[in-house]
Formats: structure tokens, sequence, C-alpha cells
């Protein structure tokens, strides 16, 4: 087994480049654009003779006849009507089409209609409609604008529904495999209607499949974030999901524009796996061991200069950088870096999130009511906490005690009105409880015996001094153990049931019966969205079962920090 997603992609991107030869466009729509920079940079179009890029609904662009011109958009209404217009009035010499899914036959017999100078000389599907972050990992990108979906809501709107039901079959046809289950939280109704119109589509899409299917297809195993509001609330330890907890990770892209005396040239970094070694090795390094690896970085470029200067802390090695052009040219990629984890450093003091995030994870992992009452006080009076961290303190509190504790959760929220707190801010708290709340999920979120309950814990965060800042593990790694390790009229059959179809004859089929996975790849996707804590939670997973030869694929809606989970819940894109 050996999924990966980038490659998957790349093929795609690669293919429909290098198949037409000669200087063309790439014409690309909102959501291609993102789909096609996760994975390619510049330098690689370029290299296969891409003159430009534009967007396909730009109405600037030159008459070019001597161009090529790729499109690559998604089959949706707005994207192929921008592609019919272009074709009344083309601007290039010839255009072969690539739509990201599938598409119906009336969209070939509209551009046929529609391309009167018959310029058209390609059309065709590559299913390229997913944005591969990792080769693990995936989302759809769905922002609130786009894709309506209260998480409050029980109720898919219809366009959030047809993306995440294009985007997971997108997945399946790039990976050339089908489903052989769809599993899904029994307590969901967003994740059951998923798995029903994702099982009409598959098998109204069939062809598509049968030329496409391995022997044994994944297992896709379809979670409701709601079932999970604490791991997206949480600070993260690790680099990538630091950085995207604090600054967001927006299409590869970090904006430091806000820092105080950021460089011009570092206002915004890009960030990518794939392309950049030092990130590659180092994304899952928690803060301690990730400054050990930029100093180590840093002196093998001083061994070099023969510069003896100490190198004691970050903001020694942004002096060092800063004053040898010569690195930063050479070494650009390093100064990046060091850039990045200087501004973490800074925002780790300047939010006192050691403070914070020890608080979150005592609250997470265990239950002490007095302490955790006073601690959580203490934490809301002290003026250097920001709203938001103190916003996500409360929340965890309330969720781990608002059905023992109803009283405290009132007193609470006085006190948090006391201190500035609006009724907005405290609304979103009560859309919190009224959407995870403990009513709402299934399974025990605070169970604090070990993961696996089959003796002791193999996944319980960093040893040593780190432990208390990263002990929590992701609740849906419980889910997964359970289900790997499943034994026939389990407890997992109740709470994770396969989607067996609208043949009722198949009910009481043996094929849903719950057993245990070996050589199976597993496909985990999020509805309300996933985090970066996640992927790496599977990533050791995968590790400690590593005798099961099980392969684990991560995504979701989008990917989440703790302020896009909030704004989610809240059902709106400013900020909290």
């Amino acid at each position: 087994m050996s999924t990966n997603l980038i490659k998957s992609i790349q093929y795609y991107v690669e293919k429909m480049l290098t198949q037409n030869s000669g200087m063309k466009i790439l014409l690309l729509d909102e959501e291609t654009t993102q789909i096609i920079s996760a994975v390619s940079t510049q330098s690689f179009l370029l290299s296969k003779e891409t003159y430009l890029v534009d967007k396909i609904h730009n109405p600037n662009r030159e008459n070019m006849k001597h161009l090529k011109c790729i499109i690559f958009i998604r089959p949706i209404d707005s994207s192929i009507t921008y592609l019919a217009n272009e074709l009344l009035n083309p601007k290039y010499g010839e255009y072969y089409i690539y739509f990201s899914n599938a598409i119906k036959k009336s969209v070939i017999e509209t551009l046929a209609e529609h391309d009167e100078f018959e310029v058209v000389r390609e059309i065709q599907e590559f299913y390229a409609d997913y944005l591969a972050i990792l080769p693990n990992m995936y989302n759809f990108g769905m922002n609130l604008e786009d894709y309506p979906m209260p998480l409050t809501s029980d109720v898919w709107s219809d366009t959030a529904l047809t993306r995440a039901t294009q985007g997971l079959i997108s997945l399946f046809l790039s990976l050339k495999t089908k489903p052989n289950m769809i599993r899904y939280e029994a307590n969901s109704n967003l994740a059951y209607q998923l798995a029903k119109e994702l099982s009409y589509q598959i098998d109204l899409e069939n062809n598509l499949f049968l030329s496409k299917s391995n022997n044994k297809g994944p297992l896709l195993l379809i979670l409701d974030r709601k079932n999970d509001p604490i791991t997206p609330l949480l600070k993260q330890w690790s680099y990538q999901a630091m950085l995207h907890e604090i600054f967001q990770i927006n299409n590869g892209r970090i904006n430091l524009s806000d820092c105080p005396g950021i460089r011009p040239e570092y206002k915004e970094i890009i960030i990518s796996a794939d392309q950049d070694e030092f990130f590659r090795k180092s994304r899952l390094l928690n803060f301690g061991d990730l400054g050990i690896s930029i100093k180590d970085y840093v002196s093998s470029f001083q061994q070099v200069s023969q510069d003896n200067q100490k190198l004691e802390s970050i903001s020694d090695m942004k002096n060092f950088v800063e004053n040898y052009p010569e690195f930063k040219k050479l070494s650009g990629n390093v100064t990046k870096h060091v850039t990045l984890v200087g501004e973490l450093s800074r925002m780790v003091t300047e939010r006192n999130l050691l403070v914070v995030s020890e608080l979150e994870q005592g609250l997470a992992c265990t239950e002490k009511l007095q302490a955790d009452n006073k601690d959580l006080i203490d934490l809301i009076k002290n003026p250097k906490i920001t709203y938001q961290d103190k916003m996500c303190c409360a929340i965890i509190f309330m969720l781990r005690y608002e059905k023992s504790q109803p009283q405290m959760i009132i007193q609470l929220k006085d006190i948090l009105r006391s201190i500035g707190f609006s009724n907005e801010h405290l609304a979103i708290a009560d859309q919190v409880l009224d959407y995870a709340g403990y009513k709402k999920r299934q399974g025990d979120l605070f169970n604090n015996e070990n993961i696996f309950s089959l003796g002791k814990s193999v996944i319980r965060g960093l040893k040593g001094v780190d432990n208390v800042y990263t002990q929590h593990t992701s609740n849906y790694v419980e889910t997964l153990v359970k289900l790997v390790r499943a034994k026939p009229n389990s407890k997992i059959e109740t709470l994770l049931p396969a989607y067996l179809g609208q043949d009722s004859k198949n009910q009481n089929s043996s094929y849903s019966v719950a057993r245990p996975l070996n050589n199976q790849t597993i496909i985990v996707f999020f509805i309300g969205g996933v985090t970066y804590a996640e992927e790496a939670d599977i990533i050791k997973l995968q590790s400690q079962l590593a005798d099961a030869q099980l392969e684990f694929v991560i995504g979701g809606t989008n990917i989440i920090n703790s302020k896009m989970f909030l704004n989610h819940i809240a059902g709106f894109s400013s900020n909290v």
C-alpha cells in the first residue's frame, strides 16, 4: 500500500500540461487554483511551457491566438458558464478542456453549441477535485460563503452536500479504487445523508469505477465534528499544527504582515511539505525539538562561514542570518523557518500560551472540579490572556462539566460577562453546547482510561517535560482502534453502522458485520473540518498498528483551527 494523494494530483497536472506541447496558457477557476497551487510550483509550470496562469473569469485577458489554452475547472454552473462565454469569443488558438470531476452529457452539448469557431480540441475528466495537502491528508476547502453549512443544523445545504460527494468520488477515482464499505457515525444525520448520497452517486457512475477498482477497496469512515469538539479548541505544539493555529495556513501561505519588524520579503511565507525538505522533516516536531533542529540547520552554515558567535536562542539565530546576506541568498529556506519559529516563539510568550495550554490539556484530559474552576477563573481574570484563548478554555470547561455542574456554568458566564465578554461571545459558547454538548455526542469524549481499553496506552503524547502540553489524543483514535480490532456483534457496529443502501434485503447481511481489519486502507472524512493534530495522531496510530498492515488517509470539509471552528459554529466568517 502506498497511497500518495499529492502524487495522484500531480499526475493529472503533469499529464494535462505535457500531452499538449508548445507555449500555452493555463486557465483556472477559484477552486482549481487552490488544487493546483497545493501540489505545483511556478517553476514546474514554466518547465512545462506554461507561459501564463490566469482565472477563467478574468475579462481583461489579452488575445493571444498563438498560444494553446489549457482549461482546468470544476464542473459547476458558474465555471461552465464562463467557459461557454470564452468559446463564443476565443482569445487563444486551441482549447484543451479538463474537468476535475465527472460531467453530464448536457455539459458537452452546451460546449458544442458554443464552440462556433471550432477551437476545442479535447474534453476530458481528470479526477483532481480535492486539495492534496499531504500524501495522506486532503480537504475540499469548503468555506462558508460558497458552501453554507451551519454545523448546528442536521441537514446539508444542497451545494455543500454536492461538493462533499463530488470530492470523495474524485478521491476514489484518482486512487483508482472504489470503497468496499461506507461506515458513518450513527448519531449524525449529516454523516448518514452523505453516506446515502455518495452510495447513490457511486452506483450511478458505476461504469467509471468498474475500470478503476482494485481488488480490495478502502473502507470510508464518515465522522462528525460534533463528537469531538475538543481537539480543534486546543493549542498545538507541533510545527505545522502550531503555524495553523496561530497564523492560519491558507492555501500553503502564511501571512505575517501584522508581525512587528517583519522584513518585507517575509510578510507572506509559502510552506510545502512536498517542496520543502526541512519542513517535511520538521513539521511534526514539538516546539522544543524544532528549536534544536533549526539551531542545527543554522549551525551547519555557521561552520562554513567560520563564525564563532554563540547561537543560544531564536533571537541569536535571527540576528545571525540577518547579518549575513550570503546566508540569506544561499539558504533562504532556512531563513524562512528561522523567521517562522521566531514569530511562534514571540506569540507563545506574548499570549502566555504555555499557561493557556496547560489549563486546556488539564481540562481535556482529567477531571478535578475545584482546581479546574479556580485555575480557569484565574486565567479569565488575567489581562495578559487574549479573549480568544479565554473563550477556548471556558468552552472546554463547559463541555466537561455541563451535565454535572450546570450551576457552575451559569456562574462562569457571569464572570465572563463581568470582564467584558459580550452577549455575542457568550452566544457562541451556547452554540457550541447546542452543537456538541453531551446530549448531541456519542461515545465518551472525556474518558480518561487508556484509549485502547486493552491495557497500557501506546499513544499518549510526548514523554518528558512536554507531556503536560501534549497529553491529549484526538477522540477519533479510540474510535479507529475499536473499529480495527472489532469483533462480530461488538458495540462498534451500533456506533459505526455500515451504509447498506436502500435495499431492505441487505439490512441483515453479514456484509455489515464488524471484523478485525488487516491489509486495508481506511479513508477518514470529517464533516465540519479536520485538524493537523488529527493527521499527526493518525501517523502515530498507523505505526502502532503496523502488524495489521493498515494505511490511513484523513481529510474533511476543510482544515480548521480553533478560530475557524468557533466561527463555523456561529455560522459566520468574521472574527470571534
